[in-house]
């Protein structure tokens, strides 16, 4: 019995051993987690609030329309006779198209004229009867009536050399018709008829259609509540739109040439249009653009987007003071692309943090190094 209870004693004074040996490790390793935790320093990446000018932008999607198209149709019923260009190549006003066959026309046009002779010979002897009647009419020699019948034929005669004469020069026009040349300059479609085709007026597709490339329409909307804005731009001169094209490097500059005279009661939407000179054809009909219409340049803070973080409580940026990150709340304007412009709470020249934010808070320390290179598209709204 003796020797149990001292094989207990001896085996609670080793469990209370172990238990203080164990307290001691956790206590100074809790300590050296929390001392390491407080010396703890974040690398970061950092960026320069800058004060510079800034544009006020408004971007919406637009579309390129044609100021001029013109459908080529028939004027005459006849046959093709000639296509005189190549599919969707460019052509210039008044060159040749198509040729149609204008045997027919050219036959009347014989007949007509040959009609317009025998009346001109006809009034010619009426003209003469009357010369000869009045005389005769002067001496007593001839009852009046007859002068007065000679002097009508005179007139019929006359009517229809005249008739004719328009007839002829109605078969003409239509022999015009018969030789088709571009009336606008820009890109031809490709020809819907071939030679041998039979045309006619009545038909309802084009022989081909002729589209003005340059200068080309950009039309885009705009919410009503920024209209006073780019109507002041407009009469201040300061307002300028460029045409980004998805996927293009280029740009197509303009003017801003009319605003409709309507809103849309059902969208709240204004349309607005523009025109570019689209010189070497960077713009082509019925694409879908970025427009971006700038209103006017004025003074700004801008920091890179990736700076701005948000919260329950607005805005803010880390803003690195001393090595250390210190919260700051800010007031966004507006973003545009990789850029904030900063409405209130920073005044230009501070450090503010881009990357790693997550492991930041009030008064942790960094180690601050600059943000790669990024784009300096300038800031817009």
């Amino acid at each position: 019995m003796i020797k149990r209870k001292w094989l207990f004693g001896v085996a609670a004074l080793a469990l209370i051993g172990i238990a203080l040996l164990v307290r001691g490790f956790w206590t100074t390793d809790g300590k050296a987690a929390r001392s390491q935790a407080a010396a703890r320093v974040v690398p970061v990446e950092t960026a320069i609030a800058e004060r510079k000018p800034v544009p006020v932008r408004i971007e919406s999607l637009g579309s390129v329309t044609p100021i001029a198209s013109v459908a080529i149709k028939a004027r005459v019923e006849t046959a093709i006779m000639g296509v005189h260009f190549s599919d969707g190549a460019e052509v210039k006003q008044g060159d040749l198209l198509f040729t149609l066959d204008g045997r027919q026309i050219e036959a009347d046009m014989k007949r007509v004229q040959a009609v317009i002779d025998g009346a001109q010979a006809a009034l010619e002897q009426a003209q003469r009867d009357v010369e000869r009647y009045t005389d005769l009419v002067a001496r007593n020699a001839t009852p009046i009536v007859t002068l007065n019948n000679a002097q009508t034929a005179v007139n019929m005669s006359r009517a229809t050399a005249e008739s004719n004469r328009a007839q002829l020069e109605n078969l003409k026009v239509q022999l015009g018709f018969c030789t088709i040349r571009a009336p606008i300059s820009g890109r031809i479609s490709m020809a819907n008829v071939k030679l041998g085709n039979f045309v006619r007026p009545a038909d309802t597709a084009a022989m081909a259609t002729i589209i003005q490339m340059a200068p080309v329409y950009v039309s885009f909307t705009v919410p009503q509540k920024v209209l006073p804005e780019i109507r002041q731009a407009l009469v201040a001169k300061t307002a300028t739109i460029e045409a980004i094209i998805p996927g293009e490097r280029k740009r197509a500059s303009g003017q801003v040439t009319m605003i409709e005279n309507t809103v849309d009661a059902a969208t709240g939407l204004v349309t607005i249009r523009a025109t570019m000179p689209n010189e070497g054809e960077v713009l082509w009909p019925g694409t879908l653009v970025t427009a971006e219409l700038t209103l006017r340049i004025e003074e700004a803070v801008v920091v890179p987007s990736t700076a701005v973080q948000v919260s329950q409580t607005g805005s803010f940026v880390f803003v690195i003071q001393d090595n250390a990150a210190k919260v700051q709340h800010v007031k966004v304007a507006r973003t545009a692309g990789d850029r904030a412009v900063i409405e209130s709470g920073l005044n230009g020249g501070e450090t503010v943090v881009t990357e790693g934010q997550l492991l930041l808070s009030e008064g942790t320390r960094v180690n601050a190094r600059a943000a790669k290179a990024a784009s300096d598209k300038p800031a817009g709204s």
